[in-house]
């Protein structure tokens, strides 16, 4: 059996996966946390230069409206996706997605509801956030 550290790895690692292989870009840096039946991914750097430049362009607010839009939609479209690639680390059924991202940090978060929560063994020494 898995630790907890173990699972959140393979989940930030499906969420890169997913972040490059649909969104054509990776984040640069992630991280995952389990808390009871809830999978908490946050992932920095996943912005294009583009999508930087329309965020501070002279109409900003409708810029970063643009890339909200967009970003949303892409995540709906491949939701399927996600969603397999967390019932297969998890062993748990995705009941809902929420996602945002910062067009100020170029952050993303992706807060997943599960079922259950998953079964993990326990781990040894302190966990580091």
């Amino acid at each position: 059996m898995r630790t907890r550290g173990q699972i959140e790895a393979e989940i930030g690692e499906a969420l890169i996966r997913f972040e490059k292989e649909y969104l054509g870009r990776g984040p640069l840096e992630t991280r995952t946390y389990l808390i009871d039946d809830m999978v908490v991914v946050r992932l920095k750097g996943v912005m294009t230069q583009a999508e930087h430049q329309l965020a501070r362009t002279a109409e900003s607010s409708k810029g970063r409206e643009l890339i909200k839009l967009m970003r949303v939609e892409l995540v709906e479209r491949g939701r399927s996706l996600l969603e397999s690639a967390l019932e297969a680390v998890t062993g748990r059924k995705v009941v809902s997605l929420h996602t945002d991202i910062s067009t100020v940090t170029g952050e993303r978060v992706f807060v997943f509801v599960l079922d259950g929560a998953p079964e993990f063994a326990p781990s040894h020494g302190p966990r580091t956030p």
